[in-house]
């Protein structure tokens, strides 16, 4: 019997112990929270932010910078002896607004009573410089420096977009787990395309402290500390002085202006107005600032550009007249009668050639043109017939960019629209269709929609007579100096380059004595452009509309210029595109009276 109790006893001894190895086993390999509570009295953990690139013009003028920007984490563990009343006259806080801190900071995922966590975010060198002489009062807070964007220039917002903390969504979909609460990340712009080129890699670096919480050095002589890596630079095709140049022309306007150079699809300008200054996106006041350039009626964080999409108007008979030539439906001796029972006109011409069709933008002309392209019998019926022609018309269209968003290194791109038969069929809802019900295309209206962009990199495409680059603003990113390998590669036309004389000479033609002789002639220079007067909503002015590169011969810049409810293309848009071209090819105008013009903004007086 006393044997039997003796087996018991031993067998309660071991289970008693198994019990407490299995605890043990629990709090020291399984359960962290204890490591943390031993760890955070004697070591602290920092993290070291990256210096987030710079970015600088096609010159070498610096645009984005850094400077310092501090915020406050707390260990509640450490917090000892708080004075609310002193915490909230030196950070500038009403006690609402503290509790309100204290609430929020309790409620977070992520919050620990033994870890860092952010209590305070976005504090400014000079507000830094007023507080850190109390810092020492108040035990358990702790200052991270880290830094925000700043501005060389209230230019360019819509292009460089703006850096803010990284969202709940955007942590949830970051697979990768590069970011944390409280990191900066790119919203829109260069900021947001290039934002794994621009971040960086954070560092960390260990503190030992003592148990009052003074900080006495590294621990372990920094040998578990790794040093942040600083993002790369971009170095964009913009021109600050012509980007300054065109805002300044843009002011009180809503509108674009794209300037690029053909020979390689950098981006030389791109303008929206009205626009914002980005400086007003960083610091403590991002917030109230987002909310007020968010919520303004103008729309100044609608990327024109990119993102505004309009008929092209009579610009587009460029196209219409290289892809007819193409298909072998005129030739540039081709004469049509100006027959305005047909569709209106303006100007005093009667039967013109291609280059005097052009010059004088003759709507029946084109008209007669895209009948010849979409009805030419393949098909024993016409509406079998237009749906042959339209789809061949369609591919020579989009080979210049048209219908598709280009792929520029900025979000939110948009695409326009080039009807296709499939899109007709949608529209009359499989009811039979045929040239009479479309013929409004002819002439850049009825369904055709174009972004800036597409207009500029139109341009160029003629400049080159025949190719383009994609249109880019980052020339070289880090050491590399290098864009991205898609910036690089040549887009050709559909068309043979023999046609694109035929267009360049009635480009020429146009500002040499047609609708842009009055306001895009240029004295030293050869200009070929087209304008353009885009029908708008009732009762609103049309749109003012003007593309031209300069110049003819080796172009150095293609520009496309929308300015909304500003009447004739020949007026705005055509000053300001010869405004833009003189800046860049020779430093300034010689025609002020054009540029008082401009600065008036009278242009339907």
């Amino acid at each position: 019997m006393n044997e039997g109790r003796k087996e018991i006893f031993q067998l309660a001894i071991v289970l008693v112990g198994l019990v407490f190895l299995l605890k043990l086993f629990f709090i020291q390999v399984l359960d962290n929270k204890y490591a943390e509570l031993a760890d955070s009295n004697a070591i602290l953990r920092q993290t070291e932010y990256p210096f987030r690139g710079l970015i600088y013009d096609r010159n070498g003028k610096l645009i984005v910078y850094n400077t310092p920007e501090y915020k406050l984490e707390v260990i509640l563990d450490d917090v000892t002896s708080f004075d609310s009343a002193k915490f909230c006259r030196v950070f500038h806080l009403t006690a609402a607004q503290l509790r309100e801190k204290w609430n929020e900071l309790k409620q977070r995922k992520e919050f620990s009573q033994v870890k860092p966590t952010l209590f305070l975010d976005q504090i400014s060198h000079t507000e830094f410089a007023r507080m850190q002489d109390h810092l020492d009062d108040f035990p358990g807070f702790y200052v991270q420096v880290r830094t925000t964007r700043s501005y060389t220039t209230p230019a360019l917002a819509n292009a460089l977009g703006y850096v803010s903390e990284v969202s709940k969504e955007q942590i949830k979909a970051d697979a990768s787990g590069t970011y944390r609460q409280g990191d900066y990340i790119g919203q829109s712009g260069l900021e947001a395309f290039y934002e794994k080129q621009l971040r960086g890699k954070r560092g960390v670096r260990f503190r030992l402290r003592n148990a009052k919480g003074i900080e006495k050095g590294s621990f372990k002589e920094g040998q578990f500390d790794t040093l942040s890596i600083p993002g790369e630079d971009l170095t964009t095709s913009i021109d600050l002085d012509l980007q300054l140049y065109g805002e300044y022309l843009m002011r009180g306007k809503a509108g674009s202006i794209v300037a690029l150079e053909p020979a390689t699809g950098e981006i030389l300008s791109l303008v929206s107005g009205p626009s914002y200054d980005p400086n007003l996106l960083t610091g403590r006041q991002y917030s109230s600032n987002f909310k007020l350039i968010s919520s303004d009626t103008l729309k100044p964080l609608f990327n024109r550009p990119l993102m505004a999409q309009y008929r092209p108007g009579s610009i587009f008979k460029i196209a219409q007249a290289m892809t007819a030539l193409q298909e072998g439906v005129i030739n540039p001796e081709t004469r049509i009668r100006c027959d305005r029972s047909i569709i209106n006109c303006h100007g005093a011409h009667t039967h013109e050639d291609l280059m005097g069709a052009i010059a004088n933008s003759c709507n029946p002309y084109f008209h007669n043109v895209l009948r010849r392209m979409l009805n030419k019998g393949k098909a024993n019926d016409p509406f079998s017939d237009t749906r042959i022609g339209l789809a061949e018309w369609n591919e020579h269209i989009m080979s210049f960019g048209f219908g598709k968003p280009l792929g520029i290194d900025l979000p939110n791109e948009k695409g326009g629209l080039i009807p296709t038969p499939a899109y007709y069929d949608r529209a009359y809802r499989n009811r039979p269709w045929k040239f009479s019900n479309i013929y409004s295309i002819a002439i850049g209206e009825g369904e055709n929609l174009v972004v800036p962009i597409q207009m500029a990199n139109f341009a160029a495409t003629v400049a080159n007579r025949g190719f383009y680059y994609t249109p880019h603003l980052v020339k070289a990113i880090g050491k590399s100096g290098q864009p991205l390998p898609q910036y690089t590669q040549k887009h050709l036309t559909t068309i043979d380059p023999k046609h694109f004389e035929v267009a360049v000479d009635a480009m020429q033609a146009v500002v040499e004595g047609g609708t842009g002789q009055y306001r895009a002639k240029l004295q030293d220079i050869l200009v070929c452009g087209k304008t353009g007067t885009v029908e708008n909503q009732p009762p609103m002015p049309d749109h003012s509309v003007f593309i031209a590169f300069a110049p003819r011969d080796n172009p150095k810049i293609a520009v496309a210029v929308y300015v909304e409810d500003a009447g004739q293309g020949a007026r705005a848009a055509a000053s300001i595109a010869s405004l833009m071209i003189e800046k860049y090819l020779l430093g300034g105008t010689k025609r002020p009276h054009i540029e008082n013009y401009v600065l008036a903004g009278k242009f339907l007086d």
